[in-house]
C-alpha cells in the first residue's frame, strides 16, 4: 500500500455560497507527501489571497491505493 497524497485546491468563487468556481480561477497545488507540507502551502496561498473574500482553498487527502 502506498501513502496518501495531499492537495491544496481552490480558487475564486462566483458567490459567497462557495458552490461554483469562476471559470479559469481553479488552482491545484501538490501532491504533498505529508499533511504538514500541504498545510504550509495552504497557509501561503490563503495569506496571498486573504484580501479577496470570494477566494477559498482547502486541503484534500487522496485515498490510499493498493499497489497492483
Amino acid at each position: 500500500m502506498t501513502g496518501s497524497n495531499f492537495w491544496v485546491i481552490g480558487g475564486e468563487f462566483g458567490s459567497m455560497n462557495f458552490h461554483k468556481l469562476v471559470e479559469g480561477s481553479a488552482q491545484v497545488q501538490g501532491p504533498f507527501k505529508t499533511r504538514k507540507e500541504a498545510e504550509d502551502a495552504w497557509r501561503v496561498v490563503s495569506e496571498e489571497n486573504r484580501h479577496r473574500a470570494g477566494v477559498r482553498f482547502s486541503i484534500v487527502e487522496e485515498p490510499n491505493r493498493m499497489a497492483s
